[in-house]
């Protein structure tokens, strides 16, 4: 029998997130079969692992127009518009429903452990775009197989590799000994044994995105609670304080984004959290009732906390494409032609434009990172910037590069504004049209408190220029 052409092969969708849902509804829409592939259970598996935290986009925002086109036939109501989901609502509402419309091109407890040319390591050059991809699948009991796809859209995220607690990248010494004491996400503060850990307890936040302002306003809203008496947060940055530390507030044209850098302000200015910055964490060592105390790359030792939560961003997990051709920035980890739109280095959050095939196409033709993977390294990504992603990455697919290049997105400002220039060069101060970042070592408690609503329990994405 000979074997199928390239064409009538499927497109393998790596990940059943919001963004490799959206890419198989965009696929479908253009009449090509997607097959899914989630090691995970159940849709939206890591969207769940954060199910207590409201994103700060509204559903308008986080339902993408192919996914509802297809929904709409099975009798899929929308949710209110201008609600904000949490991750749960996100996941039940919407992800679930999408992949039960989906059926059987979803297959779940499908680890992805390598992609290649079939026949073709990355050496190869002779043939190589006539092959088919070849994608190695281990399923949750074991078996193994080679599934042939036409494309591969990498959606697989990020979620399972947060950044360590290390100023240098690397995980800080002592870290993995202090694993007991350490988590990498936002605390469900909802559950009482989570709320336990932490009532009454001093905890050091690190890092200073959305996920940390998240952090910080919900162990605030912990501290003024009845069970949570004695309650302290020291949050380190590796960076100082200025004026757009705290995000766009009342400018950001996404006000819940806007409203959960004022709360975590808040929670500063009125004292449940006390900033250390300028500082880079080299080890974490143990007092002599054991627990962690931060050391800096200078010397300095914090005073000992109860709980560490490290919230210093994600990267990508690149192992298992090593027999692909890939072209990545050297920073970054993200696509070199998208690497300079989301550098956090030479832009503030505001200045990312909708991109799509060209900026994420890479020298193996056919092979797309889409979703937070495509930034690799950088923060603050946007649901409808993957959705606008694999919109065009399917028209490309599907030879319309008419519709391909076509812009179909305009994004929210964040209300910070200006490059933010060596984000963590000491002694860099705020230029007159923003930036992000100047450290200052030295711990801090902001002045006079602003009047500021409890915003707890927003997105775990965004912010800005990272920790």
């Amino acid at each position: 029998m000979n074997a199928p052409a390239t064409t009538e092969l499927p497109v393998v969708v790596i990940g059943a997130g919001p963004i490799g849902l959206a890419a198989a509804a965009h696929l479908l829409d253009r009449g090509i079969e997607p097959l899914v592939l989630e090691a995970g259970p159940t849709a939206g598996t890591a969207v769940r692992d954060w199910a207590h935290v409201r994103l700060f986009s509204t559903w308008n925002e986080v339902v993408d127009p192919a996914a509802e086109k297809l929904l709409t036939p099975t009798g899929w109501t929308p949710p209110d518009p201008a609600a904000y989901p949490s991750g749960g609502d996100w996941s039940e509402l919407y992800l679930q429903p999408l992949a039960d419309a989906l059926g059987d091109r979803i297959r779940f407890g499908a680890t992805v452990t390598g992609v290649s040319r079939a026949g073709r390591d990355r050496v190869v050059d002779a043939g190589r775009e006539q092959q088919p991809f070849v994608v190695h699948i281990v399923h949750a009991d074991g078996h193994e197989e080679r599934s042939p796809a036409r494309a591969v859209i990498d959606a697989s995220g990020t979620w399972a590799t947060p950044s360590p607690a290390g100023g240098d990248g690397l995980p800080a010494l002592g870290e993995k000994a202090a694993a007991g004491k350490i988590t990498y996400r936002v605390p469900d503060l909802k559950d009482p044994a989570v709320r336990a850990r932490y009532a009454g307890k001093r905890t050091a936040v690190i890092g200073s995105g959305a996920s940390a302002f998240t952090a910080l306003a919900s162990l605030a809203g912990l501290a003024r609670a009845d069970d949570g008496a004695g309650t302290k947060t020291l949050w380190i940055l590796r960076r100082g304080i200025v004026g757009s530390t705290f995000g766009g507030g009342e400018a950001d044209q996404l006000p819940a984004r806007g409203a959960l850098g004022l709360a975590a302000k808040a929670a500063v200015e009125n004292g449940h959290a006390d900033a250390v910055t300028g500082f880079r964490t080299e080890a974490i060592d143990r007092d002599a009732d054991g627990r962690p105390v931060l050391v800096g790359e200078d010397g300095r030792r914090l005073e000992a906390a109860d709980e560490v939560v490290v919230l210093t961003g994600f990267r990508p997990d690149l192992s298992f494409l090593g027999e692909l051709r890939l072209g990545l920035d050297e920073r970054l980890q993200a696509p070199v032609a998208l690497a300079p739109l989301i550098d956090p280095n030479q832009h503030s959050c505001g200045t990312v434009y909708p991109h799509g095939h060209r900026e994420l196409s890479h020298p193996e033709p056919g092979f797309y990172l889409v979703g937070t993977k495509s930034y690799g390294r950088a923060p603050t990504f946007l649901a409808m910037t993957g959705y606008e992603q694999v919109r065009s990455v399917a028209a490309a697919i599907a030879g319309d590069l008419e519709s391909a290049d076509r812009v179909e997105l305009t994004l929210p400002e964040t209300g910070v504004c200006g490059g933010a220039g060596l984000f963590d060069a000491p002694g860099t101060q705020e230029a007159d049209g923003g930036g992000c970042c100047a450290p200052a070592p030295q711990s801090v408690r902001l002045a006079a408190p602003a009047a500021v609503g409890d915003a707890a329990g927003q997105a775990p994405a965004g912010g800005c220029c990272g920790s």
